[in-house]
């Protein structure tokens, strides 16, 4: 196996043993901007094909990039959840998919049965670039080697949290908090303080633990990022490309024109 490989074993091993990963969210189409992410601590960069201008050959760029510098595992969001847009994210190498909108147990099985193989899973066989980056057509491999992370982000995934938890072959549930507000009735926006927020996100943590699944959140700033660390979530998404670009501009314009914005008061505006 290669280095890229050898780095999604070892996540995989560290939350096994209940570590915390801390990962960014790759919404610009560059396989450069991706590889400039890739620093010191960050352990996944997962590519957004659901928002943004990420297309499928972008993707297939920009997780090349993330192999290439052999530090972070690549995942990706992607657009929808049906079995061949996940089989095709896998055969070209990603290690990790995160399939957003479930709100039920049905979806959710939907979503591991498309990261497996028969006679668990739907998965058709056809790793073209997957079998180069393991170095192997095996289906134990290229088949159970890969994470499946489903979002929930409804109502009625927080109603039937239990039931989607409990779905046998799931590694982890992510929580993207600003649909997860629009399904509330809420503004969509991250790092949400409402009550009914708060509760829905420790409903899902609670779930996690109880069923053994991975609990994860997408996060607008590394101190979100440290307080949910704090209550248990191990799969945190601490900051997006598209986020930090033009807050890093907006805090040195403001410093040039010698305003009263600082870096401070850059507020997250994204979205997942």
């Amino acid at each position: 196996m290669n280095m890229a490989s050898n780095t999604a074993i070892s996540l995989r091993s560290r939350l096994a043993k209940g570590d915390t990963v801390f990962g960014v969210w790759a919404a610009l189409p560059s396989a450069f901007s991706a590889e400039l992410v890739c620093t010191e601590g960050v352990d996944y960069v997962c590519v957004d094909q659901q928002h943004g201008l990420v297309d499928y050959g972008d993707m297939v760029e920009m997780l090349r990039a993330i192999e290439g510098r052999g530090t972070a595992v690549p995942f990706t969001r992607v657009p929808v959840n049906q079995a061949w847009v996940i089989g095709r994210a896998f055969d070209a190498g990603m290690q990790g998919v995160v399939v957003p909108m479930v709100s039920n147990r049905e979806e959710a099985e939907a979503a591991v049965a498309a990261c497996r193989y028969a006679p668990v899973g739907v998965r058709s066989f056809g790793p073209v670039r997957a079998s180069m980056v393991l170095n192997s057509r095996d289906i134990a491999v290229v088949g159970d080697s890969v994470m499946c992370f489903i979002m929930v982000e409804t109502r009625e995934s927080i109603e039937k949290i239990e039931e989607i938890a409990s779905t046998p072959g799931l590694d982890g549930i992510y929580i993207g908090p600003a649909d997860l507000a629009l399904g509330l009735g809420l503004p969509p926006n991250l790092d949400k303080e409402e009550p009914e927020h708060v509760a829905a996100v420790d409903k899902v943590l609670k779930a996690c633990q109880k069923y053994g699944v991975i609990p994860g959140i997408q996060c607008g700033s590394g101190k979100a990022a440290r307080k949910f660390a704090d209550r248990g979530f191990r799969f945190i998404t601490v900051t997006k490309d598209s986020s930090l670009l033009p807050a890093a501009v907006e805090k040195e314009i403001a410093a040039a024109l010698g305003g009263e914005k600082s870096g401070n008061n850059v507020k997250e505006k994204g979205y997942v």
